[in-house]
């Protein structure tokens, strides 16, 4: 008897995505690679911080995260 297949994680969310202890979904925020002259210390700075994924996402991001 041949058993289903299984749902694979996407390789790309699993690379950017980590799950926490407390189940949220921690991210890198995004316009840090490049033009970076432009932008003020402060906000380099601030852009080097990790952050949590808003409520609307998390569903659907928790979705391709399966092996986390």
């Amino acid at each position: 008897m041949a058993k289903g297949a299984k749902m694979k994680s996407h390789r790309g969310a699993m690379k950017r995505f980590n799950l926490t202890g407390t189940g949220k979904i921690k991210r890198n925020k995004a316009y840090k690679s490049h033009r970076t002259a432009q932008k003020t210390p402060k906000r380099k700075m601030n852009l080097r911080q990790a952050t949590y994924l808003t409520s609307a996402d998390h569903k659907r991001i928790k979705s391709v995260l399966i092996g986390k």
